[in-house]
Formats: structure tokens, sequence, C-alpha cells
């Protein structure tokens, strides 16, 4: 069992159509056809949406998302067509809405690893691969792989897991010539973020992506390079053979499978409400992420 503990109402807007209610997101439609997307302040851990808010988790992600659209446009086209708040939308959606471009979303989520931890670490220890790709002996938590590789996952609804997939298992799903489009822009993207994240003292341990056709153009969608979708870790603590400090929200995770918490991952009883302290150091790691990326102060 999972999903939403308390699943919000979606806000009515006149002039949009509201569409779907993400772990994180509102989507919406306007009257022009365009998505129009809400970073709600939403967290999301093991499968649940938890009773607990990040007050202003959706405005880092929407801003920091912005932020590495302009760093990657030469290497990928994104969906964004405008920031301007939609008529009649309330004055809280400001700062956390994106006028988009409504695509041929591919139902895959384009993962890149360049350092083992997660789901990749578990896989690795029973295997020695990563979504089916030989990786050589001795690595442990936290090491860095010889090259970043691409292991694609299914796109899960809200309540349900990603299950990480073969590459071939992907070309079966989508064409040989999406996954070969998806691998290659994935990497390509990741690489570059990986070497702008280093030089501001950050390892970007691993990110997924989601894209969608334009046409025959494939597009960089939905949110990128945030603390929701990748693992940063401060390059100056990064050491191999424990669970590395990280700016995302490994945080809550930790927080969950503690024993203050008191919850059994394992069973079917919806999380627990974060303590404040907990919400405010996570808030916090949000916003260090965004300054430390963008060298700008948050406000």
């Amino acid at each position: 069992m999972s999903g939403f503990v308390e699943k919000p109402e979606p806000i009515q807007v006149p002039g949009l159509v509201h569409l779907h209610t993400g772990k994180v997101r509102e989507l919406y439609q306007n009257e022009a056809g365009d998505l129009v997307m809400v970073a709600s302040d939403r967290m999301s851990a093991y499968d649940w949406v938890l009773p607990t808010e990040i007050p202003d988790k959706g405005r880092v992600l929407t801003r920091l998302s912005l932020w590495w659209f302009e760093q990657l446009r030469d290497l990928a086209p994104n969906h964004v067509i405008s920031t301007d708040l939609p008529e009649h939308a309330p004055a809280d959606w400001a700062g956390r809405t994106l006028v988009c471009k409504s695509l041929r979303m591919v139902p895959v989520e384009c993962v890149a690893r360049g350092y083992l931890t997660g789901s990749g670490l578990a896989e690795y220890d029973e295997s020695r691969t990563v979504c089916g790709l030989a990786l050589p002996e001795g690595l442990v938590d936290g090491s860095e792989l010889p090259a970043p590789i691409f292991t694609p996952a299914t796109k899960a609804e809200v309540g349900e897991h990603d299950e990480n997939v073969s590459y071939e298992e992907v070309a079966r799903q989508v064409g040989a010539d999406t996954a070969a489009q998806l691998r290659q822009a994935t990497l390509a993207v990741y690489s570059r973020a990986r070497d702008v994240a280093r030089d501001r003292g950050i390892i970007l341990a691993d990110t997924k992506f989601e894209f969608g056709f334009d046409g025959d153009t494939l597009v960089l969608a939905d949110e990128v390079l945030t603390p929701d979708s990748s693992r940063f870790w401060p390059a100056d603590q990064w050491q191999p053979g424990r669970a590395q400090p990280s700016y995302d929200k490994q945080y809550v995770r930790d927080w969950l499978t503690s024993a203050e918490s008191g919850w059994d991952r394992r069973s079917e009883q919806p999380p627990p409400a974060l303590p404040q302290r907990v919400v405010e150091a996570t808030r916090q790691k949000y916003v260090d992420a965004y300054e430390r990326l963008t060298g700008t102060a948050w406000s």
C-alpha cells in the first residue's frame, strides 16, 4: 500500500482544465492546448506522498530547473514556453508555475549514474551489474563508476515503484531508434551537468530525466537536475564506503527509516508527519543546493 497520505483537491482555475495530480506537480491545460505545470511543496519518499510539506520547495524546484534548462539549451531543447502566471491563477502559484509545450511523452525514466548508490548498489551487490550492465569488482557505496551509465526505469503511477529495466527492454517498448536517442541525450546532459556541478564543489551522483517528442524532435521535459530528481553530494565530504552527506531528500528518507520515526516502510501503514526540525533542515538542503549550484542567494 502506498500513494497519498492525504490527497489534495486540485484548485479549479477559469480557463484551465485540470489533467493530473502527481506526487509533486499539478498539471493543467490552457485554452491554447499548452501544459501548465505547478510545482507544489509536497514531499514524496518510498512511493508515498507525505502528509507534511516543505516550505518553498516547489519554487526551488522551478527556479533551479529553469537555471539548468538555460545551461543545457545547446545540448537539448526544453519544453518551457513561459513563466507568466495564467490569468485567474492564485497568487501562491507565482514562482512555481511553468507554461510548457504539450509533448508526446516517452514512458521511460531516463536515469544516468556516475556513482554507485541506491537501487544500483543493491543490484550490484547481488550480481555485479546495474540494469544488466556489468561493472568491475570492488565497488562500494559511493564509488565513482569508470564511466557514466544509462540505467532506465519504467515510469510508475503515484503510489507505485519505478522498476529498473535493461536497455534492451526500453528498445523493445519504444523502438530501437528512440531508445538510442534517449541514451545519447541522457548521457550527454548528465555529463555536462556533472562538470558544471563539480566546478561548484558538488558531485552529481545520479539523476533522472524525462523526455517527450515535439514532432520528430526529442525535448527535455518536466523538472531537471533538482534535489527531487538527483543525488547531490558535497565534493569535499565524499568518502566511498559509506552513505554520503547530501543536498537532496535522502535526509527525509533517513529520518523515515530511523527508530525515531517509528515507521516500518514494509508495513501497510502510511508514514508519519515530519517533525519541524526535519522540515526546516530539508528546506535548507534544497536552498543550499540552489545557492551552491547557481551562485545566487535564495530569496
